[in-house]
C-alpha cells in the first residue's frame, strides 16, 4: 500500500511538472508573435491619437561614426521617432530581419521625423559591414560600434536587439531577437508615435 501511495505521488509530480514546463514553452511562443517584449506601443485608436505614449526609460545619447564617415549622435534626432536596432553582419536572426527593416524604411523615409539607425557590433567595423550593407541595398543609417558602447549603454543582452524612442527621447518599446518588421501592426503603431504631439 505504501509502495502505491508512493508511486501515485511520483506520477502526480512527474504530472504537474510537464504541465508546467508546457506552459512554459506555450507563453513563450505567444510572446514571439508579438511585435515587441517588454512595453508596447498601443494600438492606434481615434481617442487616443493626440495623447502621447506612456514614458519610458529615457534614451541613452551616443555618439558613433556613420558608413558615411559622419559624425552621428542620438540627441540630434531629439523631437523625432528612432528606430534604434543593435545587430552584425555575423548575426543570422540579424539578417534575416534586415530586408523587413529595409521595407519598414521604405515606408516612412520620406517622413522627416522619423528615423531608422541600425548600430553594428561588428569588431571590424567598415571592413566588415560595408561590404554586406551594398551588397543588399540597404538604405537606412548604418552606424559603426565596434566597441559596443551602445550595447553597453542599452544593457543589450544579443542581437539582434530594438528600441523604439519616442519624440521625448524615452524608449517605448523594446524587442529582442529578429521579428518581421514590415507588419502593418508596426506600421500602425509607428505612425501613431508620429502622429503624436511632443510634449
Amino acid at each position: 500500500m505504501e509502495n502505491s501511495n508512493r508511486f501515485l505521488y511520483v506520477i502526480a509530480a512527474f504530472v504537474v511538472v510537464v504541465g508546467l514546463g508546457l506552459a512554459i514553452i506555450i507563453e513563450n511562443r505567444r510572446a514571439s508573435e508579438q511585435p515587441f517584449v517588454g512595453e508596447t506601443i498601443p494600438a492606434p485608436s481615434s481617442s487616443s491619437k493626440d495623447e502621447p505614449v506612456a514614458a519610458g526609460p529615457k534614451a541613452a545619447n551616443f555618439k558613433l561614426e556613420s558608413l558615411d564617415g559622419a559624425t552621428v549622435t542620438l540627441d540630434q534626432f531629439a523631437g523625432k521617432v528612432v528606430f534604434l536596432n543593435i545587430w552584425a553582419t555575423w548575426c543570422g536572426p540579424c539578417r534575416e530581419e534586415m530586408p523587413s527593416m529595409e521595407t519598414l524604411y521604405n515606408e516612412f523615409m520620406t517622413n522627416k521625423d522619423f528615423v531608422m539607425l541600425a548600430v553594428s557590433q561588428d569588431e571590424r567595423g567598415r571592413t566588415a559591414v560595408a561590404p554586406y550593407v551594398a551588397k543588399n541595398g540597404y538604405h537606412f543609417t548604418v552606424l559603426l560600434d565596434p566597441e559596443n558602447k551602445v550595447s553597453t549603454s542599452y544593457d543589450v543582452s544579443g542581437v539582434p536587439e530594438t528600441f523604439i524612442i519616442d519624440r521625448n527621447g524615452r524608449i517605448v518599446a523594446h524587442h529582442m531577437g529578429g521579428f518581421d518588421w514590415s507588419r502593418p501592426d508596426v506600421k500602425d503603431a509607428l505612425q501613431q508615435l508620429l502622429d503624436a504631439k511632443q510634449g
